[in-house]
């Protein structure tokens, strides 16, 4: 599988450990992780199998399609385009090249929606803006399967994945629509409206890590000159959309949280919080459209 002289025969836990070294030399985060969860999707196994039948040999045909995606992940492939999947809130989405891979991070926006508008469980009507997968969406109205949700992007291509998601995991109470921001939805307003749009700023993206800049698509990345230009016009726009009380929260990235809650003070919301991620960085700021 490399240049050098292999085993005399490849198992389970020489490839594993093989994989997890050319990972490691290649500044791969997590690389036993990595090298674990791909033998393991190879195999069509859990990684708990991974571990226990480290000494099972593998065919030629096994090792074949190994030696493929460890030269695709070696190659900074995120893992999650290799395996067509990532968990997001309990689900399994579909990704691949054509929607960015949902993050931890973003689960933070779907517990500040469900929780900034647990008032209307049962009722709520929900706008997500720059869906992507889908995964915000979905995984509100999975949680709230009497609510009406909305889901628009600007591609057709991420369209089609998140319809898909949506389908496969049976969460019908999701409407999908294809236009820039606002423009596409029906002329009603939301109890919430969500959003996790590009913002880093152009000048970054090349310094992105080679996972993301080279493989997810830069229209969900680059977020203009300072990062906040798509930003800027959902907080302008969203109060034409929500109702009284109606609440806007959106995904920013590391250090705009003081710009993002200047313009929804700006615009003139109330009750303006910012919710940190798992990993302690403000990650959503959200607020409650109530003009006086």
């Amino acid at each position: 599988m490399t240049s050098a002289a292999p085993p005399i025969a490849w198992t389970i836990g020489s490839v594993v450990k093989w994989a997890t070294d050319d990972f490691r030399a290649r500044c791969i985060e997590n690389p036993r992780l990595d090298a674990e969860l791909l033998v393991a999707f190879a195999l069509g196994i859990d990684r708990m199998r991974v571990i226990i039948d480290a000494e099972r040999p593998l065919d030629r045909r096994e090792l074949a399609l190994l030696r493929d995606l460890v030269r695709r992940r070696r190659a900074h492939e995120p893992l999650a385009y290799l395996r067509g999947e990532r968990e997001f809130y309990g689900l399994h989405f579909r990704v691949d090249k054509r929607v960015l891979v949902p993050r931890p991070d973003t689960e933070t926006l779907v517990d500040v929606g469900l929780r900034r508008t647990a008032h209307v469980s049962l009722s709520m009507r929900q706008l997500d803006l720059c869906t992507g997968s889908g995964c915000v969406a979905i995984a509100m109205a999975h949680r709230r399967p009497s609510a009406n949700v909305l889901a628009v992007d600007v591609s057709a291509d991420a369209l089609d994945v998140a319809r898909d998601n949506a389908h496969r995991l049976g969460v019908y109470n999701v409407g999908f629509f294809e236009g820039d921001l606002f423009a596409p939805t029906p002329s009603c307003s939301f109890d919430l409206v969500t959003a996790n749009p590009p913002y880093i700023p152009t000048g970054e993206i090349d310094s992105l890590m080679s996972d993301v800049k080279d493989f997810e698509p830069r229209i969900a990345l680059d977020g203009g000159r300072d990062g906040l230009e798509l930003i800027r016009r959902i907080v302008a726009d969203a109060p034409a959309h929500l109702v009284r009380g109606g609440v806007l929260a959106m995904e920013i990235g590391a250090g705009e949280a003081g710009a993002v809650a200047a313009l929804f003070a700006e615009r003139g919301f109330r009750d303006i919080k910012t919710d940190r991620d798992f990993a302690k960085i403000e990650r959503v700021v959200s607020a409650v459209w109530e003009p006086r």
